[in-house]
């Protein structure tokens, strides 16, 4: 490509990243045109194609993109010597346009749901803060909720990746009766192609933008898989951040006729309380955790041995909710931390823990 075209391209390229950044800042007419506009019609297509292949394709573009990047990097070094001084100008905007490329793709198949407005705002769940009292209160209603379904547990399918996308996908279509915001097309759920790497990494599961894909680590616990399955395919519907795919996981797999999905979710959140009652409560945590039945420690049991097999940081994450205080060294605010996921699921349960307590 000539100099003058590469620098027409970039141009153009610059033009429009900075339309869509800027189009960022706008979460109304974000909401409006994209996230509920276009973005569910390129989300089931990017479904569709993927669904066609029986594996990740997500995880081979990856690998394709770092491969071409390192290619062009050892290509470059060999060349060095015999380049060109207008190369000294085509070669940074062929980089710039590249990654400017990625930028605007990545923008447009996915992540303007950054912008979009709080998830929580459009099912209409409010942001009240909880004190010290009411969390524990929380805290309890989770405990017993969770023990109890514990109890209705016989033996916790081993799903394959089949069943829970069919389960999970059916999960979402009884609750997109009660609202638009969770419904879903063209399911699309994979396991990932190195379930080893991704727990080394800490990943339970993780969406893939480019492919449209919600992929699943398999060698998790089984009584997590429901809600994780339910989770990233929040992340398919354009829930971006985690605490908001969060929510809707805890929303699709408790509303579940599936009793092991109820247990899942419930087990997920009770760990996220737990957490946030040991950092503001200590001897509250010790009186609740003395309430859990010894089958449900035994899962807390066995998850925190998966992590401790495959990943240190999320095993301390789990020693520090179930065996011993650590401050976690991203826990700036300590012990005055708020997670939103908590936040919600008091809004959510408070109305009846009123009435109960």
């Amino acid at each position: 490509m000539t100099k003058p075209a590469i620098i027409v391209k970039s141009t153009v390229l610059v033009s429009l990243a900075v339309l869509t950044y800027v189009f960022g800042f706008f979460p109304g007419l974000v909401q409006k045109y994209y996230s509920t506009g276009i973005y569910p019609y390129i989300s089931a297509i990017l479904r569709f194609i993927s669904g066609i292949f029986p594996f990740a394709i997500g995880d081979i573009i990856y690998v394709l993109l770092i491969g071409f990047v390192l290619y062009k990097t050892v290509r470059f070094y060999k060349r060095r010597k015999s380049l060109k001084k207008q190369d000294s100008i085509i070669i940074p905007l062929q980089i710039l346009n590249f990654f400017l490329i990625l930028y605007i793709i990545f923008k447009i198949v996915w992540g303007l749901n950054y912008s979009r407005p709080s998830i929580s705002e459009e099912l209409g769940i409010g942001n009240e803060k909880y004190n010290v009292k009411e969390l524990v209160v929380l805290g309890n209603y989770f405990v017993e909720k969770t023990n109890a379904l514990k109890l209705k547990q016989n033996k916790v399918p081993a799903y394959t990746i089949h069943e829970l996308e069919s389960k999970s996908s059916a999960a979402y279509a009884l609750m997109s009766k009660r609202n638009q915001v969770f419904r879903y097309s063209n399911p699309c759920l994979k396991s990932v192609l190195n379930s080893w790497l991704i727990g080394k990494i800490g990943i339970e599961g993780y969406y893939a933008p480019l492919s449209g894909e919600a992929n699943m680590n398999m060698n998790l616990p089984d009584f997590v898989k429901p809600y994780v399955s339910c989770h990233e395919i929040g992340h398919q519907l354009g829930i971006a951040y985690e605490d908001e795919a969060n929510l809707l996981g805890y929303l699709t797999a408790g509303n579940s006729p599936d009793v092991n999905y109820r247990y899942s979710a419930n087990y997920e959140m009770l760990r996220y309380i737990l957490f946030e009652i040991r950092m503001k409560s200590p001897e509250d945590y010790k009186a609740l955790r003395k309430k859990l039945l010894p089958q449900v420690l035994a899962d807390f049991k066995i998850e925190k041995e998966f992590w401790r097999k495959y990943n240190s940081n999320m095993f301390g994450y789990m020693d520090a909710a179930f065996d011993r205080f650590l401050k976690l060294n991203n826990q700036k605010k300590g012990i005055d931390s708020y997670q939103d996921i908590v936040i919600w699921l008091w809004n959510i349960h408070k109305k009846q823990l009123s009435v109960k307590n």
